[in-house]
């Protein structure tokens, strides 16, 4: 099928985008291959629970990118390139706040959160350990969150590949020198993410702030845009809400079923973060797209780059099935997996697949009715597909953890269903600033 226009728009934004969303969970999973191989099961267990804690964290204020990008792009396909930047920084100064938050309120809690999960003795230690670590590092993180908002609405999906490799690359040389070199331990991964983390917020206050003095924007806090950004995240808040109470009642679940368990679920997260991330490419995109076009008052524009993109997603998400099948046999290794977290990840591996095509759709259907502005169903859809999810995990609880991330995937039938109904109507289009 010949490449068409909207095709070379699509990929102009997701390329960049599908380099920096996976560069992130590919040196997270070099950080499990470090955790692994120095410091053993027992640490690859504590680093998936306490990596899911943080996770959890920084997913809940995902808004801060989503609702930036699609702000900023409406704003800019209006011709509002003034108001446009103004939310941006108004964006990052929440950011910086939301972090001190987490922080202070992090700190105190990390062993009851811990024990929350029921990770017991050396396990529980060593989690409580990296969570207090990098919590250091959460306005680093949200920071980045709210400057790649910014440039992804502004059609820039360049600038944040660039700073997602060498940021996590930093990563990955400094946990490989604190734990391997050092022998700090998983303090020593910890220290590594923080000081990347931060490396790369300190890029993007620079690029956001070159671009608002270029537009006349002033830097200083506006209480008024601070709400206003808060205000709008609220239902992404709940939606965000929804999809960690399903990831973290899976992790609660498989912690309970034993340390081997624990471990080869944590590494099957790992691999299906990473698809996530390259098939999220297509749904930035979208969202970049989808917010401009709408912004122009362009609704015909927007369904046919609706209709490629689900196109595109149902096309990478069969090829990631086939990535996941011929890659399986090597991945254990990869890990220096013990034998039975090794057997468990093999048989992980297949369901992961599988549902590959399906996580296709329903990834670029989120990233549209994002950049649409359309929170509010995604928020009450969010809130549906987990009260599907939640009897199929406590079924599949006694039935062992490849029937655990089975439940994952009437979690994602379900949103596929919501997601689908909704684009094909019409309250979702709704154009101008």
């Amino acid at each position: 099928m010949p490449i068409t226009s909207r095709d070379r728009e699509i990929l102009r934004l997701a390329v960049p985008a599908f380099g920096a969303l996976v560069a992130e969970p590919l040196f997270l999973l070099a950080d499990y291959a470090i955790v692994g191989h120095a410091l053993g099961t027992t640490a690859v267990g504590a680093l998936g629970v306490a990596g899911m804690v943080l996770t959890t964290l920084v997913n809940l204020c995902v808004f801060l990118a989503y609702g930036t990008t699609a702000s900023v792009a409406r704003q800019s396909g209006a011709g509002e390139h003034a108001r446009a930047m103004r939310g941006g920084v108004d964006g990052i100064w929440l950011a910086l706040a939301l972090g001190a938050v987490l922080i202070a309120a992090g700190w105190p809690l990390a062993p009851s959160v811990v024990e929350w999960f029921g990770a017991t003795g050396t396990q529980a230690a060593q989690a409580v350990t990296y969570l207090r670590i990098s919590l250091l590092g959460t306005p680093g993180m949200l920071v980045v969150l709210a400057g790649t908002g910014v440039l992804r609405g502004l059609q820039d999906t360049v600038t944040p590949l660039a700073v997602a490799v060498g940021s996590f690359a930093l990563n990955g040389l400094l946990n490989a020198w604190f734990v391997l070199g050092l022998e700090w331990g998983i303090a020593g991964s910890a220290w590594g993410t923080v000081l990347a983390q931060t490396a790369g917020a300190a890029v993007y206050l620079v690029v956001v702030a070159r671009g608002a003095l270029r537009l006349g924007t002033p830097l200083t806090p506006s209480a008024a845009g601070i709400r206003q950004a808060g205000t709008a995240g609220f239902a992404l808040f709940v939606r965000t809400a929804c999809l960690r109470i399903v990831m973290l009642t899976a992790t609660v679940i498989a912690t309970r079923m034993g340390e081997a368990e624990l471990a080869s679920y944590a590494l099957a997260t790992q691999v299906w973060t990473l698809l996530a991330y390259a098939l999220d490419a297509i749904a930035i995109a979208g969202q970049a797209i989808t917010g401009r076009s709408l912004g122009a008052g362009d609704v015909a524009a927007t369904r046919a780059a609706t209709r490629r993109m689900v196109q595109w997603g149902v096309w990478s998400g069969a090829a990631l099935a086939l990535l996941v099948v011929a890659a399986r046999p090597l991945l254990p290794g990869l890990f220096d997996a013990d034998p039975r977290v090794a057997a468990l990840l093999l048989d992980l591996l297949w369901p992961v697949a599988l549902f590959q095509p399906v996580c296709g759709v329903v990834f670029v259907l989120d990233g549209v009715l994002i950049g649409a502005g359309d929170q509010r169903y995604l928020a009450w859809a969010g809130v549906w597909t987990t009260l599907a999810y939640l009897p199929a995990a406590l079924l599949a609880s006694g039935f062992g953890v490849v029937a655990l991330w089975c439940a994952l995937g009437v979690w994602m039938v379900a949103r596929l269903i919501t997601l689908v109904r909704r684009a094909a109507g019409t309250a979702w289009l709704v154009t101008g600033t």
